[in-house]
């Protein structure tokens, strides 16, 4: 029972939308009809800039963060923040309230592994940087960033249930990024610091 509400509260908690409400209050839009129509802090840097965006992606990190350091305060398992990790994944990729029509999962990913393997997550921001940096596609960044994780974390710890659990919540990143990757194919991908308007 006690597994059962801390895994509800994980999706509850994950579907969240900051990037949602704050563009909603403030520009009476919703963030879903603009851009990438994800709810996350790319796309909300992309139509409202820095000042929404950053507390956007704070609270989608700790989204993350949170759920994996109940489950570690709670049971000596690992493998029940990992699931706590993945429903808040979910929950802001998928929300019961907006149509599950969310976010792309990246900030909450990175903030639940931030806390769980910290020197691998950080190696994989650091790719991440420099993808942006020589390429300006954010997606294109993060999905190498996060395919690199895994392998960078089990190089370094050997843990398996680690290793599967990130495999598995990459793959619902990459489902997110579809019309990213179609974009990218295509040569239409906006790049890091372009505009969109409504």
């Amino acid at each position: 029972m006690k597994l059962a509400i801390f895994l509800l509260g994980a999706y509850l908690l994950g579907s969240l939308s900051p990037g949602y409400f704050l563009v909603k209050i403030k520009a009476r839009k919703d963030i879903r009809e603009v851009g990438s129509g994800s709810t996350g802090a790319t796309n909300v840097l992309r139509y409202q800039g820095w000042k929404l965006a950053v507390p956007v992606m704070l609270f989608d990190l700790l989204k993350g963060f949170l759920p994996v350091y109940l489950g570690r305060l709670w049971w000596a398992d690992e493998k029940r923040a990992l699931l706590g990790l993945l429903l808040a994944v979910l929950g802001h990729c998928f929300p019961f309230y907006l149509k599950f029509k969310g976010g792309k999962g990246v900030a909450t990913t990175i903030g639940g592994f931030l806390y769980l393997a910290p020197v691998p997550m950080l190696i994989s921001l650091g790719i991440i940087v420099a993808m942006v940096l020589l390429f300006r596609y954010v997606s294109l960044a993060t999905l190498t960033g996060l395919f690199t994780f895994p392998f960078i974390n089990f190089l370094l710890r050997r843990d398996k249930n680690l290793f599967w659990a990130s495999l598995v919540i990459f793959f619902v990143v990459v489902w997110q990024h579809r019309a990213n990757l179609k974009r990218l194919l295509a040569g239409q991908e906006r790049k890091f610091g372009e505009r969109v308007n409504a």
